[in-house]
């Protein structure tokens, strides 16, 4: 029988390039429901192709149009909050949480709830609240599966049976548009240059967070809460040919480290399959063709967002839905012009500060603590954005 999908964020990058990899082993894979925030246009071409059972869109004011489009091909729809989250509880084999920020959160706990296996691309639900997540997919006794390349490859070499030898894992960055970039050029840097990632497709997000390597810091976090390691034995490598994703330093002096090709349908293969493996329709790697594998350390002066995930880490979830919410606004801030690129950083080590001295990073918190936390976030920034205007 073929497996059953759901796809959260189906729209977005990973979404697609999940569409794309079952759209390749249709005898494998059914899909059953597909969740996006307000693209009606490709949500109807995807119900087209793949005619699932049912589609959601969460901006309430589009399903009248998603309805009149789609509505003679046996599809149910609906839309708003309830019903996203009513979908995440549908009962599939996998369901693939991709929707991009803190929106992706309740979701993600809700199909865990439910009893579903979740492929989990979307890293701000463990940098929020990786307990409350962990918590939740050990209760539905399905591990989740690390569907971002990085998590996906440590997947895969990291020996469970074994995790007392291992010294060290290692994930890598690209070191996104600016890696070879001075601080100077960096503060002058426009959206549109740090939009230009070297090696993936990605969303306008998840693109700056590389060139901040905020991303990267999102993910070190990750990995806390994905596998049995403290927070010292997490290294992060800047690799600019994107090609070893993740690497784990044994005991013995072994260190495995797992190559593919940048392309997001390897791990959502894995992932998909898994425990099997299905043909990707990719390039393989031919290493006699690549001239070099270069590795080094990031810089902490010029990319303070490595030297950030330290203390937020020790300061615990709490601190992960600050620096989440933070960076989300100023983000949207310099992607419209109102803050420079340097000030991202910046407005999240500021909202740190402040939340610490009020002493709010400490203890543990429910959903609805995560939440309310994640809103005062977002005011506090937006503050520290007026008065960087202020001073511009």
């Amino acid at each position: 029988m073929p497996k059953k999908i759901s796809i959260l964020g189906a729209t977005g990058s990973v979404g697609q390039s999940t569409l794309k990899f079952i759209g390749t082993h249709p005898e494998q894979f059914e899909l059953d429901t597909v969740v996006a925030n307000q693209n009606v246009a490709a949500l109807i071409d995807i119900c087209r192709q793949f005619n699932p059972s049912h589609v959601v869109v969460a901006n309430e004011e589009l399903q009248g149009d998603l309805e009149a489009a789609v509505g003679g091909l046996g599809i149910s729809v609906s839309s708003g909050r309830a019903a996203v989250l009513e979908a995440a509880q549908r009962d599939v084999d996998i369901l693939v949480s991709a929707v991009v920020g803190s929106a992706g959160l309740e979701p993600t706990l809700a199909a865990l709830r439910a009893g579903n296996q979740v492929a989990l691309a979307n890293k701000e639900s463990l940098v929020c609240a990786g307990r409350l997540v962990c918590s939740a997919a050990q209760k539905a006794g399905k591990p989740l599966l690390p569907l971002d390349s990085e998590h996906n490859a440590l997947f895969q070499v990291f020996e469970t049976h074994n995790v007392k030898a291992i010294d060290k894992v290692i994930i890598t960055a690209s070191g996104g548009a600016f890696r070879q970039n001075s601080r100077e050029e960096m503060k002058l840097a426009t959206p549109a240059q740090a939009l230009r990632h070297p090696n993936w497709s990605m969303g306008q997000r998840i693109t700056i967070d590389s060139a901040t390597l905020m991303n990267k810091a999102f993910e070190v976090i990750e990995c806390r809460h994905l596998f049995p390691v403290s927070p010292e034995q997490i290294g992060v490598w800047v690799h600019p040919q994107s090609l070893v994703h993740g690497l784990v330093q044994y005991n013995d002096g072994s260190l495995l480290a797992h190559m593919g090709p940048a392309d997001m349908q390897v791990p959502i293969a894995h992932c998909l399959s898994y425990p099997e493996r299905l043909r990707v329709n990719v390039q393989p790697l031919d290493l006699t063709e690549i001239s070099a594998l270069t590795f080094e350390k990031p810089d902490l002066e010029r990319f303070p967002s490595m030297r950030l995930v330290g203390e937020v880490m020790a300061l615990g979830d709490a601190a992960g839905t600050v620096f989440n919410a933070a960076d989300e606004v100023a983000v949207e801030a310099f992607l419209k012009g109102q803050i420079g690129f340097l000030d991202i950083v910046e407005t999240v080590e500021h909202c740190l500060e402040i939340f610490n001295q009020q002493g709010e990073l400490g203890g543990e918190l429910d959903l609805e603590g995560v939440l309310a936390l994640d809103a005062r976030t977002r005011i506090c920034a937006h503050e520290r954005i007026v008065k960087l205007q202020q001073v511009a």
